[in-house]
């Protein structure tokens, strides 16, 4: 099965699914993009392969088009022009789960928690929503089950205030930045400007060379390997259910955060 992100708008939904898939021993993909493409591939490769020792602070930071989207004025970027969206499906919390949280950051947060194998602990957030149903700017801090603290940050901008838009490709870049740091070294991956560097206190100092578009968001990764996997094939599955479900619950507790005021556990 290939499920659309946000996995679920419930943490306790997506586990359940999760344990389905592994009680039956099936397939369960999320559509994180990013997770395919060879700037996220390749940073996980230099994460699995060398890593930065114990991770200590995690850095993930998003802007993209969807101010008119989740204000209900226009379309989002790369979409379809000759019809409009139903908005309700973006802007209606109770189908949607919120605004840029589950609609744009749960791609960041499924892309960094890919990387460091984490789960969010605990999480405290503030939101502004100016004058939208559902939030438009989101800033989240997190403190994961490793002891590491991490800042996610998730801004909406007009769809022509991307800083890179090039003639070769479908749309213009989403502005992603994903910073790991831990006690023996740092990974950067950029995935705007397709930069990958990975620094290491025992001399490793590496910037990755890319493939052009190394870091534009494409979803074919998830359906190719959907398609792969129901032919028989043993190809990786970079999306997984758990992963869903650990992203979930850091969209889910921000939110739940939002409305107590305060810090509150992502899990038990």
């Amino acid at each position: 099965m290939l499920c659309e992100k946000p996995f679920t708008i419930d943490p306790v939904h997506a586990w359940q699914l999760d344990q389905l898939v592994k009680e039956r021993n099936l397939h369960l993909l999320l559509s994180f993009g990013w997770n395919y493409r060879p700037l996220g591939v390749l940073a996980k490769q230099m994460m699995d392969e060398h890593g930065v020792g114990n991770v200590q602070h995690m850095m993930v930071s998003m802007a993209s088009g969807t101010r008119e989207l989740l204000k209900a004025t226009g379309a989002y970027e790369g979409s379809a022009t000759d019809f409009m969206p139903d908005w309700d499906t973006w802007t209606d919390p109770r189908l949607s789960g919120g605004g840029y949280a589950p609609a744009q950051l749960s791609h960041a947060m499924g892309l960094a928690l890919w990387l460091t194998n984490d789960r969010a602990k605990e999480v405290f957030a503030f939101m502004n929503n100016e004058g939208a149903r559902v939030d438009l700017h989101d800033a989240i801090a997190i403190r994961f089950d490793s002891g590491a603290t991490g800042a996610l940050s998730g801004a909406s901008i007009p769809a022509q205030a991307n800083a890179i838009d090039a003639d070769d490709e479908p749309w213009p870049r989403h502005q992603l930045q994903v910073r790991i740091y831990g006690d023996e070294g740092q990974l950067v991956a950029d995935f705007e400007r397709d930069f990958l560097w990975i620094f290491r206190e025992d001399g490793m100092d590496e910037k990755v060379e890319l493939p052009d578009h190394a870091g534009l968001y494409l979803c074919d990764g998830p359906p190719e390997t959907l398609i792969e996997l129901t032919k028989g094939n043993d190809v990786p599955n970079n999306s997984p259910a758990d992963l869903g479900a650990r992203t979930v619950e850091v969209v889910a507790a921000a939110y739940d955060s939002v409305a107590a005021g305060s810090p509150v556990r992502a899990h038990d």
